[in-house]
């Protein structure tokens, strides 16, 4: 039956068909590989792990069930198991008594598993949470970033489009995910594109329409006409989302947008910038110096719209523009989200190097809808020979604008420099002329075109997304369990080590536990090994008192969670 299968007599019955799963059932250990895991429980069932399991999914009879599954997946993300296979190199028997199990499930068990759980209900639970999420937090949901991450793939099955990777500085065959996240920096959800159309029409194709149903305490139609200032909420994009035209479409649904302002003009005198306290992420403030105009944005009559342009003056004397549509809000109101946005791009980070974000579930791939429109290789090929050729103008004019403001007058005779001028005009002649010949051809082809339109060699799969989405919304469980357990030590950890909260929360997880259970009383009590410090232990100790308070069930069970150091 495989390693550590000790619980023969209920892996028969399952096989058999004779149980739905097998109950959690906890013996004593010393010494659990990763039992400070469990100290994340009742975070995780707070995030909602559990809460709408049994309505979105189901699994046929076996050993494992629904909660078995979630749990140890769950638990994988926080131990930092980088994948499925990875759990495969651990002890199978240590994640066992994590669960009330003989053992956990084999990687291909696993992975079947998370198939069938993924074409169940990932979409709607995924939803359902992140309903949740907002709801119990409609402060943080009022304001929202968006930003785009691409997920760059490696593999040869798929000739996935190119997209720019930032981080990178590259153009790779990649996939993109737009992230919704709150004010605090905490995800609540994301939109995957196998073809990018850009943020702007992701904006207001999927992201608005979700938001507009799902932020909280949204004004009635009769607060709106009342005010005609307010505004249902906020989002809060870099320059990729910078468009007069969406701000004014936006700005009729009553919705505020505000970005970085681009083709900023002429820097405004230092007598307008007055300092003012800027409340950031996490409560912090700084103190800023701003300045306010009004602005009319837009080269097309039809996208023009007034906004309210804030810059922020550095040290250095440097000017950063931010340009919203928010009226009831102060400068400094403004320009704290804007300047808070490096809070998802550190969870884009964190989550990239320690949940594994961008690793692929499966290498399944699926068709992209024939309607779906791409780029015309035709118009992309003719667009690169037009930037090439137009590079090696801009070289050539440069070189002759040197020659005939007299650089080169001293190197030589003046009839070299002039034939050298006539050649470079007879150069820049011809590729003007090129130029515009390929330009012409250009504008003949459409940009855009359906991908059914596409030759069969430049046609593509995308990724199956279905596993990936599933996975995805239990890292974002798991870390807003994470973040609570952060918060939570932040402040016993002192004023100079609150960024080693997280730090703290990860050695906690592999910390080794001994497991006493007492069915008579009904709890299971978690005696966390000591720390490398007393002050460390110290915090450990707060914690589990914390923890305790929440009486928080193993799932399955009717035993309570106790949690204290092995030395009490």
């Amino acid at each position: 039956m495989g390693v550590a299968t000790t619980d023969s007599d209920l892996r028969v019955l399952a096989a058999l068909g004779k149980i739905d799963e097998a109950p959690s059932e906890f013996l004593p250990c010393d010494d659990v590989s990763f039992g400070g895991v469990l100290l994340a429980l009742p975070a995780l069932l707070s995030c909602g792990l559990l809460r709408y399991a049994s309505r979105f999914f189901s699994l046929p009879s076996g050993y494992y069930g629904v909660g078995h599954i979630f749990t140890i997946l769950a638990f994988i993300a926080l131990c930092r198991i980088k994948s499925i296979e990875g759990l495969g190199s651990s002890a199978p028997g240590e994640w066992g008594k994590l669960l009330g199990l003989d053992r956990c499930p084999a990687t291909k068990t696993l992975r079947g598993k998370i198939k069938l759980l993924a074409a169940d209900g990932a979409d709607a639970w995924a939803a359902q949470l992140c309903d949740d999420w907002m709801q119990a937090d409609p402060t943080n949901a009022g304001i929202l970033y968006i930003d785009g991450h691409t997920r760059v793939y490696h593999g040869s099955q798929t000739q996935l489009p190119r997209h720019h990777v930032a981080r990178q500085r590259l153009c790779m065959r990649a996939t993109a995910d737009y992230w919704v996240n709150g004010f605090d920096g905490l995800p609540f959800f994301k939109v995957n594109c196998a073809v990018d159309p850009g943020m702007i029409k992701v904006l207001e194709d999927e992201i608005v329409p979700t938001l507009e149903k799902q932020v909280p305490n949204q004004p009635t139609q009769a607060d709106l006409e009342a005010d005609a200032l307010r505004m249902r909420f906020r989002l809060v994009f870099d320059r990729e989302g910078y468009s007069p035209g969406l701000f004014k479409r936006m700005n009729a649904k009553r919705i505020a947008c505000q970005t970085y302002r681009k083709f900023a003009a002429e820097e405004w005198p230092e007598e307008e910038f007055s300092p003012q306290r800027v409340k950031l992420v996490m409560g912090s403030e700084a103190e800023m110096p701003l300045a306010e105009r009004g602005t009319l944005l837009g080269s097309k009559p039809a996208d023009r719209i007034w906004v309210r342009e804030i810059r922020k003056r550095t040290e250095s004397g440097r000017q950063i523009a931010i340009v919203s549509t928010e009226w009831a809000a102060t400068p400094a109101e403004i320009a704290g989200p804007q300047f808070g946005r490096w809070y998802q791009e550190n969870f884009f980070k964190y989550a990239r190097e320690h949940f594994s974000l961008d690793r692929l579930i499966d290498y399944q791939l699926e068709p992209v809808g024939d309607t779906t429109q791409v780029v015309n290789p035709a118009w992309r090929k003719l667009d690169g020979e037009i930037r090439k050729r137009a590079a090696k103008l801009s070289r050539r004019k440069i070189k002759l604008c040197d020659l005939t403001l007299g650089k080169g007058l001293a190197s030589g005779p003046i009839e070299h420099h002039m034939r050298e001028a006539e050649t470079l005009c007879a150069e820049i002649e011809k590729e003007t002329a090129a130029i515009d010949q390929l330009k012409a051809e250009r504008k003949e082809n459409t940009k855009h075109i359906e991908i059914k339109e596409l030759p069969e060699a430049d046609r593509f799969m995308k990724l199956a997304h279905r596993s990936k989405h599933f996975i995805d919304t239990l890292k974002i469980i798991a870390y807003r369990a994470e973040t609570a357990m952060a918060d939570a030590v932040r402040e016993p950890l002192g004023k100079h080590h609150q960024d080693e909260a997280r730090v703290f929360a990860r050695k906690l997880y592999a910390t080794e536990a001994n497991l006493r259970p007492d069915p008579a009383a009904g709890t299971l009590t978690v005696e966390i090994h000591a720390l490398a410090t007393p002050k460390e232990n110290r915090i450990l100790r707060a914690l589990c008192e914390q923890l305790n308070e929440t009486e928080t069930l193993y799932p399955g069970t009717n035993l309570r969670m106790i949690y204290k150091p092995v030395s009490d």
